[in-house]
């Protein structure tokens, strides 16, 4: 895994939203309308809008990017969880039906009576043009994650112009496969966008492989010019409810409802107004003046809600799909076997508090979470094992278990004093004389992240283990604590810690083939273990409902990374008046959605 893909993961995750609890100078300007047709929705803090080509590339995945691009480019099967329940979204995709064959190897996929803006028929087509530009280009599509989708996509047969089919390379879980893999894919204008110059027909370039990297290569380009975004006539051939009105550098957008949208969820306000700003105070004073429609405070400013109210907004957390962890570095050459025994994991994680720093931190606005499935939603997916806590909060239990396996508090701090193999020893690798002391990494410019922190470093002291926290902007914890193996230089660090807000947040079926997997993509501190891989390969695989709470239950109780909890993605503060929807746990915004109802 290199680590521009590491960014690109957690930019889509928590970069964005953990702006929200920065505090810096600076602020961004709103537009007023007449609020029948027109909305002004605040960006989060230090945000500025960079894409709007419907396909990621590492630099590009921030969720607030993906929501504006899919308002313009409807997704063939897009998840949605502003309904309430996160479900397929059919009013909102392209794709009416998925027909898996009775072997689970392929899925034939029917086309809804679907339009371009220009009058042409959205066809089987223009998804066979995204699935070989992303075959042709995985490796630079911010999305890929290798196994994975388009590696096990080996065939695309077109029917007919309303029908195709994706034959898989092995028999797969229909869930997994339909959310996690099947919703990448956004129909794209081949008619319009098939050429490899501005000034270049359109062909079937994308049905050769170095036809399709040329096409790749145009189209990156040309959406690397955000001046252009206005008048490029490439962005003006869209599906969506919205096309762009304009788009600037310095990172506000303007969307206008298509009149030539043809699908199911047809805009009800006119004009959408994106607002970026350089921080969160900048935001909320905008609030406190009524120039933003629909903004966000942070959760230490809950107690200031009636102020909010009394201007006529109204306050509703926004809880996301997500987990919030720390994970170990079980590579570190100095800790990575104190790392490696799971008796001293489970001491860290019963040092952890997280009823009260729910409480106290992030004022009741997080949920505590006890493993790899999120808890904020009811889903069938966490196991009891998960749902009850294996490990609850005991300081004083976490330094009893430590002292049962040759640890010994000298100075306030444990260290191993029998080293040895045996249940009642240190383990294997634990030298004699190792203190039983972690560096974190942390988010920098958060004071919620500071306050949890300096609070699990008390709690952490009270069980005899040290912790001690250094701070750097969130671009700095990536590149300072990569994946590494023991005898490199950037093997160092022992914990990383890249956002309050949400350290990972999950497509509609929360596996773990990414994060916890052997050489998994995104398992930043190389936690291994083939009890789980191979749980994990069975929620990607298995038909049997009960696979994804087995995992649930396994990795709960081994702990790869610590558990903290979770807090909402945004306190959201809006105008009364504003309907239509819920708030989408998966962390995209839904415009047309969005409606004044007086």
């Amino acid at each position: 895994m290199t680590k521009p893909r590491r960014w690109a993961l957690l930019t889509g995750a928590a970069l964005a939203v953990s702006a929200l609890l920065a505090g810096c100078s600076g602020g961004g300007s709103a537009t007023t309308g007449t609020k029948s047709d027109e909305i002004d929705y605040a960006l989060p803090a230090n945000f500025t809008p960079n894409w709007i080509l419907p396909i990621g590339t590492a630099a590009h995945l921030n969720t607030n990017n993906g929501s504006i691009a899919q308002s313009l480019y409807e997704r063939l099967i897009a998840y949605d969880g502003s309904t309430g329940k996160i479900a397929w979204d059919k009013a909102g995709s392209v794709a009416t039906a998925a027909d898996f064959a009775s072997d689970s190897k392929s899925v034939t996929i029917t086309l809804g009576d679907r339009h371009w803006s220009d009058g042409e028929p959205i066809t089987s087509r223009d998804v066979e043009f995204w699935f070989n530009l992303i075959k042709a280009n995985a490796k630079d599509w911010g999305s890929y994650s290798e196994g994975k989708a388009p590696d096990n996509w080996t065939s695309f047969t077109a029917v007919d112009d309303t029908h195709f089919t994706i034959t898989f390379d092995k028999a797969y879980n229909k869930d997994w496969m339909l959310a996690n893999q099947l919703s990448y894919i956004i129909p794209l204008p081949q008619h319009a966008w098939d050429k490899t110059s501005a000034s270049g027909t359109v062909t079937d370039a994308d049905r050769t492989a170095t036809g399709a990297k040329q096409v790749w290569k145009y189209l990156n380009t040309a959406a690397g010019k955000i001046a252009d975004y206005d008048s490029d006539a490439l962005w003006k051939t869209i599906s969506g409810p919205y096309g762009l009105s304009s788009f600037t550098t310095a990172g506000k957008v303007q969307l206008t409802a298509n009149p030539k949208y043809d699908g199911g969820e047809k805009a009800s306000i006119k004009t959408v107004n994106l607002l970026p700003f350089t921080t969160a105070d900048a935001e909320t004073n905008a609030l406190r003046s009524g120039a933003v429609d629909y903004g966000y405070i942070n959760a230490t400013d809950l107690d200031q809600e009636d102020s909010f109210t009394a201007k006529g907004y109204e306050v509703d957390p926004w809880t996301g799909w997500a987990i919030t962890y720390m994970p170990y570095n079980f590579n570190n050459p100095d800790m990575g076997a104190v790392f490696q025994q799971l008796y001293a994991r489970q001491a860290v994680q019963m040092s952890i508090d997280q009823k009260s720093l729910s409480k106290v931190v992030f004022n009741g606005t997080a949920t505590s979470t006890y493993g790899p499935i999120p808890q904020a939603q009811e889903s069938d997916y966490v196991s009891d094992v998960q749902k009850d806590n294996p490990y609850p909060f005991s300081t004083k239990k976490a330094a009893a278990l430590l002292t049962s396996h040759g640890w010994t508090k000298q100075g306030g701090t444990m260290v191993c004093t029998d080293p040895g193999t045996s249940s009642s020893q240190c383990g294997e690798g634990v030298a004699e004389g190792t203190k039983f002391a972690m560096k974190v990494l942390s988010q920098s410019g958060s004071t919620v992240t500071d306050n949890m922190m300096s609070a699990i470093q008390s709690s952490l002291e009270k069980t005899g283990i040290g912790f001690s926290i250094k701070t750097a902007p969130v671009s700095s914890v990536l590149s300072q604590t990569p994946t590494c193996t023991a005898d490199e230089s950037s093997c160092d660090w022992d914990l990383s810690f890249f956002g309050t807000a949400g350290s990972w947040y999950f497509p509609a079926y929360p596996t773990g083939e990414s994060l916890f997997s052997t050489g998994g993509s995104a398992n930043f501190g190389s936690y291994s273990n083939k009890q789980v891989d191979a749980l994990i390969d069975a929620t990607t695989t298995s038909t049997d409902a009960s696979a994804v709470q087995d995992y649930s239950a396994a990795v709960a109780k081994d702990l790869p990374v610590i558990w903290l909890p979770s807090p909402d993605y945004q306190i959201s503060v809006k105008k009364s008046g504003l309907t239509g929807f819920d708030q989408d746990s998966l962390a995209n915004f839904h415009p047309a959605q969005w409606k004044w109802s007086k």
